[in-house]
């Protein structure tokens, strides 16, 4: 097995309405907010995990490849052909000889960070990290009495925009990596699309989680071409 090259693709995420990823409760003072979004500790501003990015986009094409398990849990599978288990990596347990023959995850998810244009706009307005973030009040009302159980919870507001990146890995399998190239089209740039259509973190059934990957750029790279250099004093 020999690493042929990376397909990285870069862009940006465009909050189309709010989005929640949720943080840590831990700690609730009086009055204050119990259901907030994830947010960097050292800058406070709040970030696109990788794991939601991966999760999402996977979950979405084992609906489509029709490979969701019916206990629900993520798929897996001892076919060395799967795409899923291929792409996004399966854990050893009973498949571990498939596991070495697939070999190693193709697809790697950055954490999706406020993009740098966007932060920069942020700035000439005045705006602080406390601006991009919203208190949404939702009502669950009882269906007899129509009593109404309020709750709050943080969304990132719709306009703010993260960088993202994702790296996938082509490997010679014995076909001189022209499977997983295809793969790459079926799945990472197909669940993109998907997520697109669908939503991304929590309440998107009540209009959360809306997004669009923007000024999308696809750049490879073969290892030969990766040169360091290093400057001897």
């Amino acid at each position: 097995m020999k690493l042929v090259k990376y397909i990285v693709i870069t862009g940006k995420i465009n909050v189309l309405t709010g989005l929640h990823i949720g943080g840590s409760s831990d700690i609730i003072e009086i009055g204050g907010m119990d259901n907030p979004v994830l947010k960097h500790p050292l800058t406070n501003e709040p970030y696109i995990p990788g794991s939601s990015l991966k999760g999402k986009i996977r979950s979405l094409l084992e609906l489509s490849f029709n490979k969701v398990n019916n206990n629900g849990e993520v798929h897996k599978c001892d076919d060395e052909k799967c795409p899923i288990c291929r792409v996004f990596g399966a854990s050893p347990d009973k498949q571990e000889e498939a596991a070495k023959r697939r070999g190693p995850t193709r697809v790697i998810f950055r954490d999706a960070f406020i993009d740098d244009e966007y932060r920069r706009e942020m700035q000439e307005k005045g705006l602080t990290v406390y601006d991009i973030v919203e208190e949404k009040t939702e009502n669950a009302l009882n269906r007899i009495t129509a009593k109404a159980v309020p709750r709050k919870l943080e969304r990132v507001v719709p306009g703010v925009k993260f960088a993202f990146e994702v790296v996938y890995r082509v490997f010679d399998t014995g076909d001189g990596g022209e499977t997983d190239e295809k793969l790459f089209g079926e799945t990472i740039m197909r669940g993109m699309k998907l997520l697109e259509l669908d939503c991304l973190g929590g309440y998107g059934s009540r209009g959360s989680g809306k997004i669009k990957f923007e000024d999308v750029e696809i750049k490879s790279y073969s290892p030969e071409e990766l040169k360091i250099e290093v400057e001897v004093s």
